[in-house]
């Protein structure tokens, strides 16, 4: 009983080249939409806009701006304040660069988590 376990599939065999060059599509894609998304920006804000952080659709902080007249720099009370609220600002617009890439990514991916952000991947599931 020699019986090719593949034959079930019909015509005999899978076709390695085309799952190979469906494969490389998809590679494709993703490089593609990984490369849109780099170039896209949202802005989260806090403190009733007293800071304000942009993120690229691909997670990297690309600025960071402070309303004058907010936070003493003299006082420690103050700074630690305006530190969490940086952090605070990263983390919103962060948030919204994550799901950016799960609209960008999820109907290349499958929703499938680990390849990269589709619509089931958890914040920060992009690399980073």
């Amino acid at each position: 009983m020699t019986q090719n376990p593949f034959d079930a599939l019909g015509g005999g065999g899978l076709d390695l080249s085309a799952l190979l060059q469906q494969a490389q599509q998809m590679q494709e894609q993703l490089a593609s939409a990984q490369d849109q998304l780099a170039e896209q920006t949202v802005e989260g804000t806090v403190a009733g806009g007293a800071v304000t952080a942009k993120v690229n659709g691909v997670g990297e902080l690309v600025s960071l701006e402070i309303r004058q007249g907010e936070f003493d720099g003299n006082d420690p009370d103050d700074l630690e304040d305006l530190a969490a609220v940086i952090v605070a600002a990263y983390r919103d617009a962060k948030n919204q660069a994550d799901a950016l890439a799960g609209q960008a990514l999820g109907p290349i991916t499958g929703g499938l988590g680990g390849m990269g952000g589709g619509p089931t991947a958890a914040p920060g599931q992009l690399g980073f």
